[in-house]
């Protein structure tokens, strides 16, 4: 029986705020996630993820960016190769764009 999610859990990922405001730096996503930061680069070169644009001369990354390391990294784990797992985190993230795009029309109503 998998673990139950706790509730603070659930909160920090509603906090709308937080989650936009969040900008880390590459050694911050790397000891965060557990991604050396060389891999994080190579990942950033292959296109699969995209620092966000700041006038700093450090590669800083933002939720979506750091969500996707994470994804990228379990999907490795579970033994697909890069090539497999660029794929899939294009479909998931395709999916979720198409989710919240009929969620947001629903709100329209």
């Amino acid at each position: 029986m998998e673990d139950k999610i706790d509730k603070s859990d659930i909160d920090i990922l509603m906090d709308v705020e937080f989650l936009v405001s969040v900008i880390v730096a590459i050694g911050e996503v790397a000891n965060i996630t557990g991604v050396p930061q060389r891999k994080i680069r190579y990942w950033d070169e292959k296109g699969l993820i995209e620092p966000v644009d700041t006038t700093s001369t450090t590669r800083q990354y933002d939720y979506l960016n750091i969500k996707k390391i994470v994804l990228i990294k379990d999907l490795l784990d579970e033994g697909y190769t890069l090539d497999t797992t660029a794929k899939k985190l294009n479909e998931r993230c395709q999916k979720m764009a198409e989710v919240f795009k009929r969620a947001a029309a629903l709100t329209k109503k």
